[in-house]
């Protein structure tokens, strides 16, 4: 009898939990923290996850919280096992004691309009400026802006055509005036440098026939903002946080703004409200409305 090895079965049940994934369209991060938080409960268990309890799932989720692991990565490992067991395994009664920790979510980083013009005047390159007018201008996360071909540039529609989104949604992102003008100087300087192709990616990596990795539009962000005297730790989401806090301030209804942001619920959409300084700072507080202090005069009716 050939000597099977013993790591046969978790193999396959990784590879099975990859075609799933990728069946399911999530994203390689997805994917990577999937993996990550499910190897970690089987390291816990000591045996393969397929032989786990329900039990077992509840007291690793109890020792999580005892041992004061944070509510963002507990919630993280719930929706990977729960990935597992319910897709992979097509075990969804295994998950009903684990349940996700409720925690306050922290407000979004945003940007004044005189940062944001700073920050994109301080790039180094029409390339650098480019990207990072996409996630302003357009209000992509930076992982959709890698992703960017040229001819998802829509000009006679004035759309950019987002075919990776999270979550595996295709949605249209506006396309501004200016940002196509510089759209268009920079394929001129990209068909010149010959990295730019009808076909190919709208930023290239260091070989034109890959997309720029994430890491480097990190980096890019964090390099201008440094170099923009901007102290706030500032990434390429920073600048979709300031796209919908600044359409918000200017009266866009946040529906229209959770379709372009590409939210699947509203309520994602209706944190940027708790942010919206001008639009707070625009409303007349009824104690002014009623005049009664020396000096005051009553506001008018609303």
């Amino acid at each position: 009898m050939p000597n099977i090895p013993s790591d046969v079965p978790a193999m396959t049940l990784r590879q099975r939990m990859v075609e799933d994934m990728s069946l399911h369209r999530l994203s390689r991060a997805t994917q990577r923290n999937y993996l990550r938080d499910v190897a970690r409960f089987a390291s816990w268990l000591g045996r393969p996850p397929d032989t786990a309890t329900d039990e077992d799932l509840r007291r690793y989720q109890i020792e999580q919280s005892q041992t004061g692991q944070g509510a963002p990565a507990m919630n993280a490992a719930v929706s990977a096992l729960r990935f597992f067991y319910t897709r992979t395994l097509d075990r969804p009664d295994l998950t009903r004691k684990l349940h996700r920790v409720k925690h306050p979510r922290a407000l979004p980083t945003v940007l004044s309009r005189e940062e944001v013009t700073r920050m994109l005047d301080a790039t180094t390159s029409i390339k650098h400026q480019a990207i990072l007018s996409v996630a302003y201008g357009a209000g992509l996360r930076a992982s959709e802006v890698t992703k960017l071909k040229v001819r998802d540039v829509d000009s006679e529609r004035m759309l950019l055509r987002v075919e990776c989104g999270k979550g595996g949604r295709h949605r249209n992102a506006m396309l501004a005036s200016d940002l196509l003008l510089l759209l268009r100087e920079w394929w001129k300087v990209g068909r010149r440098e010959g990295v730019m192709h009808p076909d190919g990616w709208l930023f290239p990596g260091q070989h034109y026939l890959k997309p720029i990795c994430y890491r480097q539009v990190h980096r890019i962000a964090a390099e201008a903002a440094h170099a923009a005297g901007i102290t706030k730790r500032v990434g390429p989401h920073t600048l979709r946080h300031s796209f919908a806090t600044h359409l918000l301030e200017d009266g866009i209804d946040v529906r229209v703004i959770q379709v372009l942001l590409g939210h699947a619920q509203l309520t994602t959409t209706a944190l940027y409200t708790r942010v919206a300084t001008r639009t707070v700072k625009s409303v007349v507080s009824p104690l002014d409305r009623l005049g009664m202090f020396p000096g005051s005069q009553a506001a008018p009716p609303g």
